[in-house]
């Protein structure tokens, strides 16, 4: 590690119900990305913050957004208190804060979302965004659905969506 570069970035590793997961928090401690993983995937998001000498594995770092991750996946949290510092184009944006607004246990379909941003015809383009979300269950893209209810689309698969809704009970 170049000790000319600051540590930007803490990432951590840590399991969940439905595998594990990986976090990267900025220096301010907010959340840039979280995911759910493969080995490949892991890679994948290490690389995206350039040749690693911005990273640092830091679990204390993360201790405070795998607390509440914690909480979340044993049913005892439905709001997240962690600063969240996503990076995407001004459309995903306007999708990602739209998404925060979704309460816990309810859902909304990609149109409902669209017309919510003052863009109906823009279905399509909300559902591209809520693929590109680098902040899955924080920025909560699984109360996304069909419009007639029906699961589509997620980057960590349906059983994972199908896990989140069950959890909240936005599903049976």
């Amino acid at each position: 590690m170049n000790p000319a570069v600051p540590d930007r970035y803490r990432w951590d590793l840590f399991e969940c119900p439905v595998g594990n997961m990986i976090a990267v928090v900025n220096e301010a401690s907010a959340a840039v990305r979280v995911e759910f993983l493969t080995r490949a995937k892991a890679d994948r998001v290490l690389s995206s913050f350039g040749d690693g000498t911005a990273l640092k594995r830091d679990a204390r770092a993360l201790a405070p957004l795998r607390r509440q991750l914690a909480e979340y996946f044993a049913g005892r949290r439905k709001r997240f208190e962690i600063p969240l510092a996503p990076s995407g184009t001004a459309f995903q944006l306007s999708v990602w804060r739209a998404l925060k607004k979704i309460p816990y246990g309810q859902t909304r379909s990609y149109a409902q979302l669209a017309e919510a941003l003052g863009r109906p015809e823009a279905f399509r383009a909300v559902g591209t965004a809520n693929g590109a979300n680098p902040l899955p269950v924080l920025l909560p893209c699984h109360r996304v659905v069909g419009s007639d209810g029906s699961l589509h689309g997620y980057a960590a698969g349906l059983a994972v969506k199908s896990f989140l809704l069950k959890l909240e009970g936005a599903i049976e």
